[in-house]
């Protein structure tokens, strides 16, 4: 067999923009519903750089009608005067070339949170048109392209008036994307994590799309974007990216939390346009406001320090208060980037708290000489708190790219926090006496949780089994294709086990409902039967102990009934799992099985419902007459045969693939759910009783 000819005709080079076009997967991750997104945020992230340097105050971000995307700032607008090297404008230069901007010298940026021209150009080249505006000198010049290429040359439309700034108006191109379904929430909530690292920089988000997009994006497996369809008869397998927080709106319009000013919202009617506008002038204190709004706060003041080496190029910022609550919240950021991986930064905080605590301790006879020191585990039990730090080169690292690497940062952090923190111990002795009593109490939890986890290990020993008798385990020991279902229920349990493929499927029945962990300790957690039994069948361990390498699964498919009790059900296993074990939702490993609602009987044909809406679409095509409709409120009710059907099989199955973009609203919406605090749920429950669609009664 002779090979194909490789020569130089054979040598591509694509020029301009033409790879993102051929692989715009390498520049924005997908060209699902991340993908689209990041198109706003890298538009947005170049006014936030302007707003770094001080030269911007405010950006709008409007989604218009068509789903095109209109972002405006104030800044000082996109240079416009010709590069002889290029015989083109700046701004045309800029728009149409990667790796060109005002980032990479260091002259007309310090530090920045994206590469100017590459995000730029790179959403330039995958809109099907996108019209640039630059007021500054003056004038009012504009340009438009398609696909990347100069409709025309750039040119004067205007006076500016004495107003400087950029307007970037653009349409994705459906061409490379699977759909414009532009999520309010989701754009909503990165702009108020901006808006927070930011102090005083408004942010204007307004949605004039007549109806409200769809709150969640059918996607397969791998990330990519299939489509869930209407009505099942068949449903083809899926995996739906949900958000934790499902409120359809970010917030109804109402106070904002205490100490914070109000986010003024418009009201959300049918054919008006929804507008939420994020402004904070105490920036990260705000933030830990925030993150603790409906916690309770062990001392009263939040504990701020700021610092910057102007020969290292390096800004710090910090603000961090304990609660009564026993999960930390800390969240660290580098350039704007949220750093979801930590690194150096994130490191040297936690260091230099803990090592602090301890000294402080120490010195005022709050930790006996034979008493062991605290660890980070204690001391960051029930800590809010934000990092913020700002560099000319940041590296980043990790498997997507967001855990900082400069080694120097680590030394930076921890010289700041020793001295500042030590210094607000010294100074605020009523305040350093419940932080150190907190943590204290910390520390005796985790020695009765220790206690608690050896008693366990023990045990499973003495029964010479690390697995729970009640489940029903798969043959196949590859992991990747080991499939674990949660099941509520003993006669569920029963069903599924009848109904399952027991090569690759496993089934493990919880009887009852799992302790709410929001409200525990770890050792209370452990003491739990049903705990006990997911924490064994998982392989992971739990807290210290947790390693996702042990992971005998990866897929976990949390299946229980279609009511209210089923949906309380899956919330408790799906914060203890957020709580414990978050790595796994992290490693997309936690799923949520979609049993149908409805089965309509129709001349010897079934066809499954998952809505009410799918349900009249049903009769309306078949006829009602001669139809028979089975409502099933639990799994217990479809036979094995129908729980595989619809459920189980691969072939037909729609599962939902549990996602976590933004950890600290995740946090926040666990807490107000599961939490002790009534008046929060209910405020949700009264704010979002609109939007219920099955109601169990």
């Amino acid at each position: 067999m002779t090979s194909p000819s490789y020569d130089a005709g054979d040598i591509q080079v694509l020029e301009g923009l033409d790879p993102v076009r051929r692989r715009p997967g390498m520049y924005i991750g997908s060209t699902g519903h991340r993908g689209l997104h990041h198109l706003v945020y890298e538009v947005v992230d170049n006014s936030v750089d302007e707003a770094l340097v001080g030269a911007c105050s405010a950006i709008s971000i409007t989604i218009k009608p068509d789903s095109s995307v209109r972002v405006e700032d104030d800044g000082r607008g996109i240079p416009v005067k010709v590069m002889p090297q290029f015989g083109k404008s700046a701004l045309e230069v800029v728009m149409t070339k990667l790796h060109a901007g005002g980032k990479f010298g260091g002259g007309g940026y310090k530090v920045s949170g994206g590469l100017h021209g590459v995000g730029v150009s790179v959403v330039n080249a995958l809109s099907q048109w996108l019209t640039v505006e630059v007021r500054r000198d003056g004038h009012c010049y504009r340009q438009r392209y398609t696909r990347g290429v100069p409709d025309a040359d750039m040119r004067v439309v205007g006076s500016s008036e004495g107003s400087t700034g950029t307007t970037i108006h653009f349409l994705p191109d459906l061409e490379i994307f699977d759909d414009l379904n532009f999520n309010f929430t989701t754009l909503a909530q990165r702009l108020r994590e901006v808006a927070f690292l930011n102090s005083g920089l408004q942010i204007t988000l307004t949605d004039e799309r007549p109806e409200p997009e769809p709150q969640a994006e059918a996607v397969d497996e791998e990330g990519g974007g299939n489509p869930q369809p209407a009505v099942a008869q068949n449903p083809p397998v899926a995996s739906v990216q949900v958000e934790v927080a499902s409120s359809p709106e970010v917030v109804e319009g109402a106070e904002g939390p205490s100490g914070l000013p109000p986010e003024k919202v418009t009201p959300v009617a049918a054919k008006e346009p929804r507008q939420v506008v994020f402004c904070y002038e105490g920036g990260i204190v705000d933030f830990v406001r925030h993150i603790n709004a409906q916690k309770d706060p062990i001392h009263d003041s939040v504990i701020h320090f700021e610092a910057n080496d102007a020969v290292a190029g390096y800004q710090m910022e910090m603000a961090m208060q304990w609660n009564a609550g026993y999960l930390d919240n800390v969240f660290s950021f580098a350039n704007n980037i949220n750093t979801h991986e930590g690194g150096t930064h994130l490191s040297g905080a936690r260091s230099a708290i803990t090592r602090t605590l301890n000294d402080y301790a120490r010195s005022k006879s709050l930790l006996k000489e034979k008493e062991e020191n605290f660890s980070g585990e204690d001391v960051r039990e029930g800590l809010a708190a934000i990092i913020s730090v700002k560099l000319r080169d940041p590296q980043f690292e990790g498997q997507t790219k967001t855990k900082l690497g400069n080694s120097d940062m680590r030394g930076f952090v921890e010289s700041v926090i020793n001295q500042m923190f030590s210094e607000f111990l010294e100074e605020n002795p009523a305040e350093a006496k419940k932080i150190v009593g907190k943590v204290t109490a910390a520390t005796h939890a985790r020695m009765a949780a220790r206690k608690a986890r050896d008693l366990t290990r023990r045990k499973n020993v003495l029964e010479n089994t690390t697995l729970p008798g009640k489940l029903a385990d798969c043959s196949i020991r590859e992991p990747s294709a080991g499939e674990l279902y949660l099941v509520e229920g003993d006669s569920a349990g029963g069903s599924a086990k009848q109904a399952r493929d027991r090569s690759f499927q496993a089934i493990l029945p919880l009887r009852g409902k799992i302790i709410n962990v929001e409200k525990a300790r770890v050792s209370k957690i452990l003491s739990n039967n049903e705990v006990q039994a997911m924490v064994a069948a998982i392989g992971t361990g739990l807290g210290e102990d947790f390693n996702l390498d042990g992971a005998r699964y990866h897929k976990i498919v949390i299946m229980t009934d279609a009511d209210v009790d089923g949906a309380h059900i899956r919330t408790l296993i799906l914060t203890f799992l957020f709580r414990n074990m978050s790595e796994l939702i992290e490693a997309g490993y936690v799923y949520i099985a979609q049993p149908p609602l409805f089965r309509v009987a129709h001349k010897k044909q079934d066809y499954y419902c998952f809505t009410e809406r799918q349900l009249e679409e049903v009769l309306n095509r078949v006829g009602r007459n001669g139809s028979s409709v089975q409502r099933f409120k639990g799994l217990g009710e479809m036979n094995p045969e129908q729980l595989w059907d619809t459920t189980m099989s691969p072939n037909n199955r729609t599962l939902l693939r549990v996602t976590v973009d933004d950890a600290a609203l995740a946090d926040d919406v666990f807490t107000m759910l599961m939490g002790d605090k009534v008046e929060p749920r209910r405020d949700f429950i009264e704010q979002n009783a609109k939007y219920v669609r099955n109601l169990d009664v």
